[in-house]
């Protein structure tokens, strides 16, 4: 057995301490700034612009980051970038969100003159609430921790992981102001599995048109099998000669024709389509979401599933692997 190193672990569940006890001190500083903040940021017309230096500039973009994909527009300024042209990115509809633990980080005062001059509102994360900045912004919210987990006392840890609680704490108060759905953050995220699951439909991954295998009630065995062949989809329609849907054949009804020849000694190739048919198949609305096909699917132990279009005609068929490999889970 690996011998485990105490110091190690206490050090770890004594930094994992000051930042929860971080985060909780925040609670009890949530008052009327916050809902204001929030106010502000979902009448804001432009973008909210987070600003930060270093460490708390890597915090911005995350929070940044986040009020996008939720539905507030927003960008990342560096201040030291902004003072040498990117201020020029900025217009009066928008409003600048600063962070800084100090409050007198020196790159940021140096453009509020300029920020000022575009008659922004100023929002300020700092843990000092006297400090300069704090004392030229529109709105302050207390970020202050009793002590960083850094035993030196140098590098930001406790004050940034409380800064960042609170940015998400303005983004959730955001999605939820505005109404946001899983639907609307999917349609920020269409490249991840979240995106796929709640914007793909059965139309978008169906086989349609002489994809779809279809044959008819009198079709022999021996043609509905090269029909299922052909079409790789271990299945096939089967219509009546109105046009009407009559049933299905799938792989599994193959086998158990097969155990009935062994038995009776019936020329399965000469047997017609509509004596080995399902005839109440599986089906789904080609408009449903792809992610409820596979549900479906799984839940009745089947493969393959009819979509059928807004009059419930037969429209394609989805089936199970092409869902799998679109990463619908």
């Amino acid at each position: 057995m690996q011998r485990i190193d105490s110091k190690t672990l206490e050090e770890g569940i004594r930094v994992l301490e000051i930042e929860a006890t971080a985060i909780t001190q925040l609670v009890k500083n949530m008052d009327h700034r916050f809902v204001e903040v929030v106010e502000l940021c979902y009448r804001c017309r432009g973008r909210v612009v987070l600003i930060g230096m270093g460490k708390s500039g890597l915090i911005g973009k995350k929070i940044s980051a986040t009020l996008a994909s939720t539905g507030t527009p927003s960008f990342f300024m560096h201040p030291s970038e902004a003072i040498h042209g990117d201020l020029g990115m900025i217009s009066k509809e928008d409003i600048a969100l600063m962070i800084s633990n100090s409050g007198e980080t020196e790159e940021i005062l140096r453009i509020l003159p300029s920020l000022k001059r575009l008659d922004l509102r100023l929002i300020t994360l700092t843990g000092d609430i006297e400090s300069s900045l704090a004392e030229e912004s529109d709105v302050v919210l207390d970020v202050s921790v009793r002590e960083e987990a850094c035993p030196l006392g140098l590098a930001p840890t406790a004050s940034t992981t409380a800064a960042l609680a609170m940015g998400d704490a303005i983004a959730v108060a955001l999605l939820q102001k505005r109404g946001f759905k899983k639907e609307d953050f999917a349609s920020f995220h269409p490249g991840g599995s979240l995106g796929r699951n709640l914007l793909l439909k059965v139309k978008d991954a169906m086989h349609s048109g002489s994809e779809m295998p279809k044959v008819s009630e009198n079709t022999p065995m021996k043609e509905v099998v090269l029909e299922m062949t052909e079409k790789k989809l271990g299945m096939t329609t089967v219509f009546s000669k109105e046009g009407k849907l009559s049933g299905v054949i799938t792989d599994g009804d193959l086998r158990r024709l097969i155990r009935t020849v062994n038995q009776e000694g019936h020329d399965i190739f000469e047997t017609p389509a509509r004596d080995v048919m399902c005839s109440k198949p599986l089906t789904i609305a080609s408009e449903a979401l792809a992610a409820e096909a596979v549900h479906l699917m799984e839940t009745h132990s089947v493969t393959s599933l009819l979509a059928l279009d807004a009059s419930g005609q037969v429209e394609g068929v989805v089936h199970l692997h092409d869902l799998l490999k679109e990463g619908v889970a």
